[in-house]
């Protein structure tokens, strides 16, 4: 799972802590990209930041639902033992 976002962004402070919850309950390893100075990663993302991956998909930007999360994290992991 990946999360991007940037220092002093108010909602991804807050899908950070989500993930952050969320991660022992799921079994997930959790990445944290910072987007600012990578003129790339600004322009894909900024104006959607937090913005988290699951399983190399966009699956959240703004806000992280607990129980949607869950369902894809659940849904990534069977794909991949298939």
């Amino acid at each position: 799972m990946v999360l991007y976002g940037a220092p002093g962004c108010y909602l991804c402070d807050v899908a950070k802590g989500v993930l952050e919850r969320q991660q022992p309950l799921l079994g997930f390893d959790l990445q944290l990209v910072d987007i600012t100075g990578d003129a790339e990663l600004e322009a894909r993302h900024r104006e959607q930041i937090p913005v988290v991956y699951v399983a190399g998909r966009k699956a959240f930007k703004y806000r992280v639902e607990p129980l949607e999360l869950a369902r894809r994290v659940v849904a990534a992991s069977q794909s991949s033992a298939s």
